[in-house]
């Protein structure tokens, strides 16, 4: 493939780029066009290295696709809540996603059943670390015979409440001895994210195993996704056998009401190290992210230890940061999205605490971005504008001293794979040709940071995106998006 007249940031003029066995071969202006050779012409647009998301759920985000959304902003009270349940004319299981205590409060399986109790319905709360299910569904989990079960909640008379806290892979395997379970297809989300200019994917699902690797390296063999993916999990997750799915880092989950004893956490993370693994740390409290920075301190860390989100850091936490050496990947969106509910659930005094970008960059610590999605917006340019204007849908400040510019929002998600956070990648020759082609000047397009700006998509040196496709694409995929 052949990409003429493009500007490359850092260079002079106008350029032509040759990608060849999945590789920039060469950068240099008026390159000639070899014989059946693809070309797509720039004219004069901006060419920037492909984008990674740092922290997605590919699986969660497809399912989607057959899911109901019931959380704001686009559902703020019960009889919403009860209204878009019961439309649903469908059979089987009904799901919900995106809920938040701001619509119901904290909602229970009978109360569920009084919403909806003739199918089986299970909810997931925005955070994605709680599922709520109807009686119905409770009754085919079987919850009543495994009430103590770590996560599965119980009422003052100790029978199950239908509330379900990280126990996805749980719930997978109860319903799996009915029969095989089917993963959603990622062909839909692969085409979205391309449509981003998206190269590159993180799968950050902390129950990621032998299974899930399996369902991840059959869509890129048989071309469903597009991307190249990392791939985090548990002690087993093997090796996928297959180039484009690597092995990542070991997903820690933390939640502040049951956090582990030191003993135990240090044992995961020195597991993890001797394995060759980092660790990627859940951590959205200032509680679980002293936690985590004191047990890697003691265990020694490794050089490619994360923390996931940093939801909340107070400005006193930064030293043992830059002691213990980690790298951050946040989600700059969900201040646009979820800033509204933020200014009730978070004091004023924590506004500059909430999930910071400026500060950091400033101490040193590797910053890298990413969506959450499905619990955030796929789009990484909607990030990256959030990151920038720091203001919610409601259009209030918030944490105005964590603004980056342009640039600094970009490099967020240009950092590669396996050292998010680090330098962005670069467009010279001996690189992977994964390139994002916009169809104006950086100029121009850093003043908007917008997805429709993106023409086109290369990863490997493939096609894998056009925008002459983009309404195609778009109203195709557009249920996906959170």
């Amino acid at each position: 493939m052949l990409i003429t007249d493009v500007h490359i940031a850092g260079r002079q003029g106008l350029l032509d780029v040759r990608c060849a066995s999945g590789l920039i071969a060469e950068v240099g202006p008026s390159l000639r066009r070899r014989a059946g050779e693809l070309s797509l012409a720039g004219g004069g647009a901006a060419l920037l290295p492909g984008l990674h998301d740092h922290h997605i759920h590919l699986f969660a985000l497809a399912a989607l696709r057959n899911s109901v959304q019931c959380g704001p902003p686009g559902v703020s009270d019960r009889a919403q809540l009860a209204t878009l349940l019961r439309a649903d004319r469908g059979t089987g299981w009904l799901r919900g996603v995106g809920y938040h205590e701001a619509v119901a409060g904290e909602l229970d399986r009978w109360q569920l059943d009084r919403l909806r109790s003739d199918r089986p319905l299970k909810l997931q709360h925005r955070s994605g670390k709680l599922w709520i299910v109807n009686s119905l569904a409770a009754e085919l989990l079987s919850l009543d015979t495994h009430a103590g079960l770590p996560g599965i909640e119980l009422d003052a008379s100790g029978r199950p409440s239908g509330r379900l806290f990280r126990l996805d892979g749980w719930m997978r395997a109860q319903l799996a001895q009915a029969g095989p379970v089917s993963m959603p297809s990622l062909a839909g989300v692969s085409r979205l994210l391309a449509s981003f200019g998206v190269t590159g994917v993180t799968d950050a699902t902390p129950d990621n195993s032998r299974f899930a690797m399996a369902q991840f390296a059959s869509a890129a063999v048989s071309g469903e996704l597009l991307q190249a993916l990392r791939v985090m999990g548990d002690d087993d997750l093997p090796d996928s056998g297959c180039a484009q799915v690597q092995r990542a880092e070991r997903k820690v989950m933390l939640d502040e009401n049951t956090l582990p004893q030191w003993d135990e956490l240090l044992g995961v993370f020195d597991a993890a190290h001797r394995q060759g693994r980092a660790v990627a740390v859940h951590c959205v409290t200032p509680a679980e992210l002293v936690l985590t920075l004191s047990v890697l301190r003691a265990v020694g860390p490794h050089p490619g230890d994360r923390i996931e989100h940093a939801s909340l850091v107070p400005i006193d936490i930064l030293p043992l940061m830059q002691e213990v050496g980690v790298r951050v990947v946040t989600q700059p969106g969900f201040i646009h999205e979820r800033g509204d509910q933020y200014l009730d659930a978070v004091t004023p005094a924590e506004h500059g605490d909430l999930y910071r970008c400026h500060t950091l960059l400033a101490h040193g610590i590797p910053l890298a971005g990413s969506t959450d999605a499905p619990y955030g917006d796929p789009d990484p340019w909607a990030a990256m504008r959030a990151a920038v204007e720091r203001r919610s849908r409601a259009g209030v400040a918030l944490g105005q001293g964590e603004q980056l510019n342009p640039e600094q929002a970009l490099a967020l998600f240009t950092s590669a794979a396996g050292d998010p956070g680090g330098a962005s990648r670069t467009i010279t020759v001996g690189e992977v040709a994964d390139l994002c082609l916009l169809n104006r000047s950086w100029e121009e397009a850093r003043t908007r940071l917008c997805s429709m700006d993106v023409r086109a998509t290369i990863c490997s040196g493939a096609l894998i995106y056009q925008q002459e496709q983009q309404a195609t694409t778009r109203r195709q995929d557009a249920t996906v998006v959170a």
